[in-house]
């Protein structure tokens, strides 16, 4: 079984003459497993509501940006992946309201964000640059037509 840089199991999928991976926690990170196997960074694309990704080439320009996950469902909706600077601010947020909302103890407070951090690879979700939703990685590709994409690598079916 092939993991990540957090021993996260990678998606494997056999596309005609290749087997491409995703899942990846960071550029870095798929950087480092095309260089250990003999790969190539490729792209991929989840569309119309499907786990069928599809090699895009330079679509959404992951390898260029050095980005290993974008999501384009729209310019109403924002996507906001846990590795993203912006994701700690609304953690924040959420787990302030979360606490109010269930009248926390003090000390609970300050230990509660760990559920949102912990949750499996979050995205929050933004509709008109208001907080909507949380969501997972996986989760997303199923989400308001979403076109998510991210970093695979490429190596030849043997």
């Amino acid at each position: 079984m092939e993991t990540n840089a957090y021993n996260q199991k990678l998606n494997r999928y056999v596309l005609n003459d290749q087997i491409i991976y995703t899942g990846f926690s960071s550029f870095k990170d798929a950087e480092e497993c095309a260089e250990k196997k003999g790969g190539t960074l490729v792209e991929v694309a989840f569309k119309d509501g499907n786990d069928n990704p599809e090699i895009t080439g330079n679509e959404a320009g992951l390898i260029e940006k050095q980005l290993h996950y974008y999501v384009d469902a729209g310019d109403e909706y924002k996507f906001i992946h846990s590795s993203d600077p912006g994701f700690r601010k609304y953690a924040d947020e959420l787990q302030k309201i979360k606490s109010k909302l269930r009248e926390d103890a003090i000390d609970e407070r300050y230990l509660a964000n760990f559920e949102i951090e912990n949750a499996e690879d979050p995205i929050v979700v933004l509709k008109n640059d208001h907080f909507e939703s949380v969501t997972s990685r996986e989760r997303s590709k199923y989400l308001k037509h979403a076109k998510v994409y991210e970093l695979g690598v490429s190596l030849p079916k043997s």
